[in-house]
């Protein structure tokens, strides 16, 4: 027993420290965290190092990570979130995985020779694709919350649906004895529906009462409890019906995604579905026939490629035809065209209803972690297609002068702020960005953003600066004293405005004519602080005398630092002002 615990340790501790290194690698190059444990795996495993066994045992407890995820999934689906998403859940979202897990079914059927219910359990789960990858892929380009990052999501949120579906589908199918003698398709569906239901009413006479209770007593290690709890009763119930145990989990998670309790269990489940769904990726990699795959290297990079272009070429008819540009429906296909993690998923329930063997799991493993592996690349490499020319001054409408009151440099999340302030103030305003994806996006939202770099004196002569009023620079780098100088004297009836980074960029800019720079977190710090006093109770005319006093001490060190010009000049000050406020002599 001593020695086993031993091995335990030892082995535990080569999953995370293979683990780690894989993921933080593919995550630095922009892959993803799921491809880093499948290398993992792949690397602990017979095929490779040999340094873990137990593959098969370890996936048994791993699949409980699936379990998880179902539950974080339903969770995020609200009834009312998917009524407000409806059409594009239920229209882009169904049509994509329908049309393209039926094309790829066909693909399989007529190069690979399997049998048709084979072939559906291969080729309905390549036409899901990675949320895992996809979603930080939208929310590190800052697209996650536009037009476009909209219609991915649609597409993903059914795809997250589609995976209970699916693993009915692959388990009506099953060729296992054991299966056959269970209950019939009709009898299977009704038993279904009257699980999801009796779930349901469970969730509103029983788990709500019984959250709302705990979160009565405040026992946050009781909430976990609970939380996990509803999990597995969910999920053991529906796997003790012959069902689903992920189907379970998902409606569990939905009954409670309306909830105030929402956040709280997300963030307990959390920590749990992440380490098992590592584990359960840990040991697919593990599982991978390597062998099969170095036999048919070509098979797998050719359906690769394969997969690739089908799924691109359907996803951008059906960006098409729901009214995208070409451009952002290209770029839709490229995003969404790998395979995803819940492929595993579902070839893991695919061979245990014995309609693949696991030769052909580990080669279309392979393919789907290839087609992972190229997304990004695919991205990258297609980016000039997918944006405007290089050459954007020629093909971009560039700013004209019609007169505004002022011009706005930057339309980023600070730019957009001054300029519809501006606008509802009844001051018309022309907006120039030498970004074009932020063009881009300020299109999709109704706003026009002229192309142009600000900084150039026939551009911001272009854009009607010699009768403006003002010229205000919002973008993230802040112009240099000459720069202003050169600007006030070409336009000396324009007050200009500059935002700046800290204490640093008013220092530098003091000397010139510039109106007024703006410390980009400044205010806001202040509105925070004004918040939090009230909140504990501070009276109105305290506040208001502490915001006077911030504000006065830090102008005297700001008049010290911009004479001496020297950041560090007014040091004593705030020393003195710190042992004040602390009540020390």
């Amino acid at each position: 027993m001593e020695h086993h615990g031993g091995l335990m340790l030892r082995d535990a501790l080569l999953m995370l420290g293979f683990a780690l290194v894989a993921v933080l690698t593919f995550r630095r190059a922009g892959l993803g965290a799921t491809l880093g444990y499948l290398v993992a795996g792949a690397l602990l495993g017979p095929e490779v190092f040999g340094l873990v066994g137990g593959a098969e045992e370890m996936a048994v407890v791993a699949e409980l990570g699936i379990v998880m995820l179902l539950f974080v999934v339903g969770l995020e689906l609200s009834p009312a979130r998917l009524w407000r998403m409806k059409h594009l859940i239920f229209g882009l979202g169904l049509t994509q995985v329908v049309a393209c897990g039926l094309a790829v079914t066909a693909t399989v059927l007529a190069l690979a020779g399997y049998t048709l219910e084979a072939a559906l359990a291969i080729g309905l789960p390549l036409g899901l694709s990675s949320t895992a990858q996809v979603l930080p892929m939208l929310q590190t380009a800052g697209r996650l919350r536009t037009p476009f990052g909209e219609k991915a999501f649609g597409i993903l949120l059914f795809q997250d649906l589609s995976i209970i579906p699916l693993i009915t589908i692959v388990t009506a199918m099953s060729r296992d004895p054991a299966a056959e003698e269970g209950p019939g398709g009709w009898m299977l569906a009704l038993m279904t529906v009257g699980a999801i239901l009796g779930l349901i009413v469970a969730g509103r006479v029983i788990i709500r009462p019984l959250f709302r209770l705990i979160g009565g007593l405040g026992e946050r290690e009781l909430f976990v409890v609970a939380a996990l709890f509803t999990v597995l009763a969910s999920a053991t119930l529906m796997q003790a019906l012959g069902l689903s145990a992920a189907l379970g989990a998902f409606i569990a998670g939905v009954m409670l995604a309306d909830t105030p309790y929402r956040h709280e269990l997300e963030a307990d489940i959390e920590p749990f579905r992440s380490i098992l769904l590592g584990l359960f990726f840990i040991a697919v990699g593990m599982m991978l026939d390597l062998g099969a795959v170095a036999a048919n290297p070509l098979f797998v990079i050719g359906f690769a490629i394969l997969l690739i272009v089908v799924k691109t070429a359907l996803i951008f008819g059906l960006g098409l035809l729901s009214k995208m540009r070409w451009r952002a429906a290209l770029a839709l296909g490229l995003l969404l065209s790998q395979g995803g993690e819940f492929a595993f998923v579902l070839y893991t329930t695919a061979q245990q209803a014995l309609l693949i063997e696991q030769e052909t799991a580990s080669i279309f493993g392979a393919i789907v972690t290839l087609s992972m592996a190229a997304t990004p690349f695919l991205m990258i490499a297609t980016r000039r297609i997918r944006q405007e020319p290089k050459d954007e001054d020629e093909t971009r409408e560039e700013p004209q002068n019609e007169g505004a009151a002022a011009i706005v440099i930057g339309y980023g999340r600070f730019g957009q702020g001054v300029a519809q302030t501006l606008m509802n103030g009844g001051v018309s305003v022309t907006v120039v960005d030498k970004k074009a994806e932020q063009i881009d996006i300020a299109e999709e939202f109704g706003s026009k953003v002229y192309f142009g770099d600000g900084t150039r004196m026939d551009m911001l002569r272009q854009a009607g600066a010699d009768q403006s009023q003002l010229i205000m620079f919002c973008a993230d780098e802040v112009p240099d004293a000459e720069l202003i100088e050169n600007i006030h004297e070409a336009f000396p009836d324009a007050a200009i405005y500059v935002r700046g980074f800290d204490r640093r960029s008013v220092i530098e800019l003091a000397k010139s004519p510039v109106e007024y720079v703006v410390r980009e977190l400044y205010e806001s710090a202040v509105a925070m602080g004004r918040m939090a006093l009230e909140k504990i109770g501070v009276s109105q005319e305290e506040i208001d005398k502490a915001e006077r006093d911030y504000r006065e001490h830090d102008k005297d060190r700001l008049d010290v630092q911009i004479d001496k010009g020297d950041i560090y000049a007014a040091k004593e000050m705030t020393r003195e002002r710190q042992q004040k406020l602390r009540g020390e002599t």
